[in-house]
């Protein structure tokens, strides 16, 4: 609207000062130039403000006189009234936490969810929130909520649902087996409030649940004694493996020892001697001398 303005100026009010200077050589030439110089301000003004671009990701909404449009500029090149003002909303996927660490959340400080489970404990959740907008219900959230839309219905709906789906469950059970069962049902909660919203919710993570520490004690001691009885079974596994094994072992040996026992007779004995005779008789360092009556003796050789 600039331009507009500037166009007017020189149409109305550059003539008239004109016309007040002395010895100005073809006025009525100079005057008609500035107003055709107005004429084309003007017109270049109101084709710059019937053109709007709306960047990748983003809609315009449309406000004529306080009252909100309901066509959605959607990106690229748009051509509107002149006299509208457009807001400018994201429809990319945004994502809005709530944290107990510091800094880490949409606001700072301390912003975790503290809710009170069916056990009457106090659990503290950390959330992420991703979503986006329904570009088609651009005008309408604009109308009803307004651009803050993250502190009127992201924030309280989330924090809502959490607390009235944390009474249905133990806190133990939050912590561990019924953490994907609890998730899921605040999604399905969330989904259905958001999307009466104009909102679409993309998913719900949760990010960090943080028990009493009577609680973690307990836990931490159940787990340390279903690690040690673990450990004892594996121990007495062992054991048993051992003892079998040494069975087994004295069990061969037993029928080893049975299996000699009754195969050897005095002529196997006798062979067996023969036997180490002829092998003494051939080595290069031994002398035998066979006495048949009282026994054998084996002399050293060897120099």
């Amino acid at each position: 609207m600039f331009f507009v303005f500037l166009g007017l100026v020189l149409i109305i009010v550059a003539p008239r000062f004109i016309t007040k200077i002395p010895r100005v050589e073809n006025m009525g030439r100079l005057i008609g130039g500035i107003r055709a110089l107005g004429f084309i301000v003007i017109l270049v003004g109101l084709l710059s403000s019937c053109v709007k671009q709306i960047d990748a990701g983003y809609i315009g909404v449309q406000s004529l006189f306080g009252k909100i449009q309901k066509r959605v500029l959607h990106s690229g090149l748009n051509v509107v009234n002149p006299f509208v003002q457009i807001r400018h909303l994201d429809t990319r996927t945004q994502n809005y936490t709530m944290s107990g660490v510091h800094d880490e959340g949409d606001k700072g400080g301390d912003d975790a969810i503290r809710v009170l489970t069916r056990d009457g404990l106090e659990v503290t959740i950390d959330l992420s929130v991703l979503y986006r907008l329904n570009p088609e219900k651009g005008p309408d959230l604009i109308r009803s909520i307004g651009i803050d839309y993250k502190d009127k219905i992201i924030r309280p709906v989330s924090r809502t649902k959490i607390r009235d789906n944390a009474v249905y469950y133990d806190a133990v059970e939050l912590y561990s087996t019924k953490r994907d069962e609890f998730q899921q049902k605040i999604f399905q909660s969330i989904e259905k409030e958001f999307q009466l919203r104009g909102l679409i919710l993309e998913n719900l993570l949760v990010r960090n649940i943080t028990l009493p520490q009577t609680v973690k004690l307990t836990i931490e001691s159940k787990i340390n004694a279903e690690q040690e009885a673990q450990k004892m079974q594996f121990v007495l596994q062992k054991e048993k493996q051992e003892a079998e094994r040494k069975r087994v072992e004295a069990q061969g040996i037993a029928d080893y020892q049975r299996i000699i026992g009754e195969g050897l007779s005095d002529k196997q004995l006798k062979y067996e001697q023969i036997k180490a005779y002829r092998e003494l008789a051939a080595s290069e360092n031994s002398k035998i001398i066979v006495m048949p009556q009282s026994g054998n003796i084996i002399l050293d050789g060897r120099q």
